[in-house]
């Protein structure tokens, strides 16, 4: 299996993909569309005690809608899910989403990220920022960095204000020859993480979770998260995208520590492309392959 951090301004892995950002580095807020391919099926899993979404509940295997045409990360907690009107009014107007009597309705999964508190707590992206997002799906991709969703993300905020360090987006791709084929798995994450970031060299500290309490009181703790997005171009029905997004949140539990606690609203949506037959046992390993790899990507002590 190859994997690897490529570079920044690479294109995503998975062919159709697109990435878009719209930032407030003043604000240290932002948003992030990620395009995916006519025809894309989808399904996710929330594993974080405190998660803010919008449009999760249709992905649900047994939901009539299989397909989505992107998926919106978002600063602003729940605020910023309102950037998904733009980021649906952009994709009406090129077509897309389900056909319906009133015309085309896009399906644009969101997840949010808790940043009021990184720098001006009245920056929050709305409508005309996801359809900034959408629209720099057109130009070059950026896939890490302190940028978009990730513009005011932290890992290690377990450690209070003046002990937490920069966090970000976080991308890594995974590719095996399996068939003839070669099966591609890419994860985009957003890490702003209550926990610290596990490299798996060092062994699991209990620091975290024993002052959990008493670094945060509940009220205001819940303000950390990490979400993401993981592509395969598998061929995957919606019960297979569950299993695939079930990995990544396999490997966001190797490379966090502790994650997805009940400050956190850790989710995954994972997308299937559909070009390639591959056994769903097999994608789901290189998902906890590549989110493992995108998380700890973000550790500035590292890079």
């Amino acid at each position: 299996m190859i994997s690897g951090r490529p570079d920044p301004a690479a294109d995503f892995a998975v062919p159709g993909v697109r990435v878009g950002h719209w930032s407030d580095h003043v604000g240290e807020t932002g948003c992030t569309v990620v395009e995916l391919p006519p025809g894309t099926v989808a399904s996710y899993e929330a594993r974080g005690g405190a998660p803010a979404s919008r449009e999760l509940e249709l992905l649900e295997p047994d939901k009539a809608v299989t397909t989505i045409d992107a998926v919106l990360l978002t600063g602003g907690s729940a605020f910023g899910l309102s950037a998904a009107d733009g980021v649906m009014r952009y994709y009406e107007e090129r077509g897309r989403g389900v056909p319906t009597p009133g015309g085309n309705v896009p399906i644009v999964p969101t997840l949010a990220l808790f940043d009021l508190g990184a720098g001006d707590s009245r920056a929050r992206p709305g409508p005309d920022s996801g359809y900034a997002a959408a629209a720099a799906t057109r130009t070059e991709q950026i896939l890490s960095g302190r940028v978009g969703a990730g513009s005011g993300a932290y890992i290690g905020h377990w450690r209070g204000p003046d002990g937490r360090r920069p966090g970000g987006l976080g991308y890594s791709e995974q590719r095996l020859a399996h068939g003839g084929h070669q099966v591609v798995v890419a994860a985009l994450c957003v890490v702003n993480a209550f926990g610290d970031v596990d490299h798996g060299d060092e062994p699991i500290s209990f620091e975290a979770v024993r002052d959990l309490q008493s670094v945060f009181e509940y009220e205001q703790g819940r303000s950390h998260t990490t979400i993401g997005v993981v592509v395969t171009n598998a061929r995957l029905d919606k019960a297979g995208c569950r299993v695939l997004a079930q990995g990544g949140h396999d490997g966001i539990a190797r490379s966090l520590t502790p994650p997805h606690t009940r400050f956190d609203g850790d989710a995954i949506i994972a997308a299937a492309s559909g070009e390639v037959e591959t056994p769903v046992d097999l994608v789901r390993v290189m998902a906890v392959a590549a989110v493992a790899e995108a998380v700890r990507s973000v550790d500035p002590a590292r890079r």
